[in-house]
């Protein structure tokens, strides 16, 4: 009995489905499988040949990345807050910082030597943890192309971590690095720039420990010996066919320890200054005046910021203003005004700090009272005659100019002042950032706002 074309095309379907639906699962699976399967290259675990990487080695320069990122966020806030940006938009380079400037206080004037070993050892061990660092990514390297990039919601999170942190640790290396160097090739404001990538980097640190400690920890427990690759304490670090080793991981530590030792003793002399300077290869070099009362480090020099011979030739004038009063001085009858001494270094961001200078001038305190504010001096804007780069005026606290030591200095180490250092008035304030310090003052504002 035939069939009509109709029942034909009818059947016909049913008769394939089943054909079809076996082969579905099929291509599924081999989907599924070429994409569980890791692409040639750095994915697979056997492209990456070194017999050194493993939990053992990863965990220790770990751990000290811990303590001394944790050191250099630490000291970095503290750099921070000894410009007192809460005081004037004048100190603050750092627009809508919110919450994140929840711990700023009033910087102190004691210790008067607190901002040059904050900021050195901040600059310093930045430079020492370079190696640590670079040994650290190269230990991890492996994880970085694992396959599938993304396992589960808590591998996501933590993989979006990594990316921040090995960007993060990357930008605020190289921008520190930079500014030590006075290599000003930013986009923007260094100061911003750190600020804000300094918080981006803690914030995926912190996340980064939270995952990662545990394991370090173990991993230290467990010893030196290698885990079997493929293995959950293997950590995706352990090569499955790795070549034979040329040292061992105490070796590789030990190579690294002596990377850090070499950039100390060739940059912590900058922060110690004195004799030490010379030790300092790294340091940036052209910025010794020479010898004599005013043979000592400075970052800008007259020239470089527009000041002319008019500026602080006969014709300057120091404009002290408070109370809603003004006194006009020349640079005699500020000379003949009684005069101060104290000790004071100079010390700066980049890390460079001078030995104690002999500092000699007019206190603050005094001028104040040129304008009825000489008790309980308040804050105090001051005003350089400088034409052109940063740092032109500083907002100086009541506690900073209140402090006796707080001078407008006329004379260093017995010597006037050269132009480079900010002939023919400066103050120097102790504690303070060096460019706080401001040079070629022009006008000191007490008490009024800013």
């Amino acid at each position: 009995m035939e069939e009509s074309d109709g029942e034909r095309d009818r059947v016909e379907p049913s008769s394939r489905g089943p054909a079809e639906a076996e082969k579905r699962p099929a291509a599924l699976a081999r989907l599924r499988a070429a994409v569980s399967e890791p692409p040639p290259g750095p994915a697979r675990p056997e492209f990456w040949r070194s017999p050194l990487r493993g939990p053992w080695l990863t965990a220790v320069l770990g751990l000290v990345l811990l303590v001394g990122v944790t050191v250099l966020f630490v000291t970095g806030l503290l750099s921070y807050a000894a410009y007192n940006p809460d005081l004037s938009p004048v100190n603050d380079q750092t627009p809508d910082k919110g919450w994140l400037g929840f711990y700023l206080f009033s910087w102190p004037t004691s210790p008067y030597w607190l901002y040059r070993v904050n900021q050195g050892v901040h600059v310093v061990l930045g430079v020492v943890l370079v190696p640590v660092l670079l040994a650290k990514l190269w230990s991890v390297i492996p994880k970085l192309f694992q396959w599938p990039p993304v396992r589960s919601v808590g591998d996501g999170i933590e993989r979006l971590s990594l990316l921040l942190l090995v960007g993060g640790a990357g930008f605020e290396f190289a921008t520190g690095i930079l500014n030590v160097q006075l290599h000003y090739i930013f986009p923007g404001s260094f100061y911003v720039l750190h600020f804000y990538g300094a918080w981006v980097f803690i914030g995926a640190f912190v996340v980064h420990v939270v995952f990662r400690l545990p394991r370090a920890l173990r991993a230290l427990k467990y010893g030196r010996e290698l885990p079997e690759a493929g293995t959950e304490e293997a950590a995706g670090l352990v090569s499955p066919r790795p070549a034979p080793p040329t040292i061992s991981r105490r070796g590789a530590l030990g190579m690294v320890g002596l990377g850090s030792l070499a950039l100390f003793v060739v940059t912590a002399g900058q922060s110690m200054g004195g004799w030490w300077r010379r030790t300092a290869l790294l340091a940036p070099h052209g910025r010794d005046p020479g010898s004599g009362p005013n043979g000592f480090q400075i970052n800008k020099t007259a020239a470089s910021v527009g000041i002319r011979p008019s500026d602080i030739g006969p014709a300057w004038r120091l404009t002290v203003r408070g109370a809603g009063r003004q006194v006009v001085l020349t640079r005699e009858e500020l000379l003949a005004m009684e005069q101060n001494e104290a000790a004071l270094p100079i010390a700066c961001v980049e890390g460079w700090s001078t030995s104690d200078q002999l500092w000699s001038g007019v206190r603050l305190t005094d001028l104040a009272a040129l304008v009825g504010q000489g008790t309980d001096t308040p804050r105090a804007l001051v005003e350089s005659v400088q034409r052109g780069g940063s740092f032109t005026s500083v907002v100086l606290r009541d506690n900073q100019v209140r402090d006796h030591r707080s001078l407008l200095a006329v004379r260093v180490n017995g010597a006037v002042l050269s132009e480079d250092h900010g002939y023919p008035a400066r103050v120097i304030v102790p504690g303070a950032p060096g460019v706080h310090n401001t040079k070629w003052v022009g006008r000191i504002t007490f008490g009024e706002p800013t």
